[in-house]
């Protein structure tokens, strides 16, 4: 009577296959798919906050100090507020400290020169820039952004551009959600402090033309080293309307209720 006792299944009281069907399954893409919606997005938003995060370093701090220094020379007084929130405020304040937003680009030129030994530029421009019609030039300073400017712009990366003469070399780069713009809050802050001086001193005093294209609605900005930027009047980022969340446009907007604005007050 003992050889006829039922036993349980096998399958279903081993540890050891039961541990090897789920390790199985775990490795079968198929079963990722299968996992509940709610944990697949979690997934996909802890996935996009890794690959979105920057991590400022050593050399990211000194970077910040510096520029936050040429711009209190600049404006003429220093702000309370620490770190990157104090350089937001003294942008804010060249830009009311300038009486048209030529002064405020030709201030933002002078600061990005002053960070630079004037040798260094002089020669760059004379030496490097000439070389296979700009290319190497323009390659270089691609990389040079990418690896010391996220402290400003936040992660970004180098891509291909096409050039002018059909060809198309590493020399763009792509910031994938500016913060710069992103804490201004300002379409004329990017414009007048950032996008034209940016281009005017690479081409002036690197040799290199630069066209920065921001994108208002995704806060992100691709720069294209080696193309130059059209005339004032085409170009599509002088004419974006004001962000609504702009400061200067809503108080503007508290003011007159009826006022509709076409675009930045301060671009």
């Amino acid at each position: 009577m003992k050889s006829l006792a039922l036993r349980p299944p096998i399958i279903s009281s081993s540890p050891s296959h039961s541990h090897t069907i789920t390790k199985t399954q775990l490795q079968n893409p198929r079963f990722r798919v299968s996992c509940s919606s709610v944990q697949s997005e979690r997934l996909k938003s802890e996935s996009a906050t890794t690959r979105t995060e920057y991590k400022p370093g050593v050399l990211d701090d000194f970077f910040l100090n510096s520029f936050r220094n040429k711009l209190v020379q600049e404006v003429g007084l220093d702000s309370e507020k620490p770190g990157y929130d104090g350089l937001i405020e003294l942008a804010n304040r060249l830009m009311m400290k300038g009486k048209n937003n030529s002064d405020t680009s030709d201030a933002s030129v002078r600061i990005l020169a002053s960070l630079f030994p004037p040798l260094v530029l002089k020669l760059y421009k004379i030496l490097i820039s000439p070389i296979a019609g700009g290319k190497i030039a323009a390659m270089m300073v691609a990389r040079v952004t990418a690896l010391t400017c996220q402290w400003l712009m936040g992660p970004c990366t180098v891509n291909s551009m096409d050039l002018p003469d059909g060809n198309s070399c590493q020399s763009g780069v792509f910031v994938e959600r500016c913060k710069y713009l992103e804490e201004s809050k300002c379409v004329g802050v990017c414009i007048n402090t950032c996008k034209l001086p940016t281009q005017t001193f690479f081409k002036d005093y690197m040799g290199v033309p630069l066209l920065m294209e921001p994108n208002f609605s995704d806060y992100s900005c691709q720069f294209k080293f080696g193309i130059l930027p059209p005339e004032p009047e085409e170009d599509a980022a002088l004419k974006e309307p004001c962000l609504e969340i702009c400061p200067t446009s809503s108080r503007q907007k508290e003011v007159i209720t009826s006022y509709s604005i076409e675009k930045c007050p301060k671009a």
